[in-house]
């Protein structure tokens, strides 16, 4: 079935075999006249393009999409990451600078046991920091006080076998 050709010089895509060239000047399509807006009694009178559309848009923005809310406020970007816990920071050095001065290890293992604390209250990152803390921190204090153990065995048995002849070296 054909239908007859549309008024106006258009033809209808679907239908094959016809084809249709766009005029070189759009105003010929519309017999040499230039489209023109209604005019009003003051020529610069802002127009709101959407005053009869369903959905009451306002003036305020003449290109928001009728029917849409308005657009909301942009996001943040991405959410700060968590803060790491300082005591588990403090807690891991003073274990580890126990290698060298023996004594900062137990305050490390005890402040490490404090930042485990703080970090099940908090929700703070450093959970494994505290935990190496206490780790090192005690393996370094039972090997401390296995080196004195052994010192002072020593200085006894220094002592127990000692000269017992009374002169002395000076």
């Amino acid at each position: 079935m054909s239908y007859p050709p549309p008024s106006g010089g258009w033809h209808d895509p679907s239908v094959p075999g016809q084809q249709s060239t766009p005029p070189a000047d759009p105003t010929l399509a519309m017999g040499g006249q230039i489209p023109t807006q209604p005019t009003s009694a003051d020529p610069y009178a802002p127009t709101n393009p959407y005053a009869g559309m369903p959905g009451g848009q306002s003036t305020a923005d003449p290109y928001a999409a009728a029917g849409y809310p308005p657009p909301g406020y942009p996001g943040y970007g991405y959410p700060a990451a968590a803060k790491t816990n300082t005591l588990a920071i403090v807690a891991l050095v003073l274990s580890l600078v126990g290698f060298a001065s023996c004594i900062t290890a137990p305050i490390g293992a005890i402040l490490g046991h404090v930042a485990r604390k703080q970090i099940r209250e908090t929700g703070e990152q450093g959970e494994g920091m505290a935990k190496a803390a206490i780790i090192v921190g005690w393996i370094l204090t039972v090997l401390l006080a296995l080196l004195i153990a052994f010192y002072v065995v020593i200085i006894v048995l220094a002592i127990a076998n000692g000269d017992t002849s009374g002169s002395s070296t000076f």
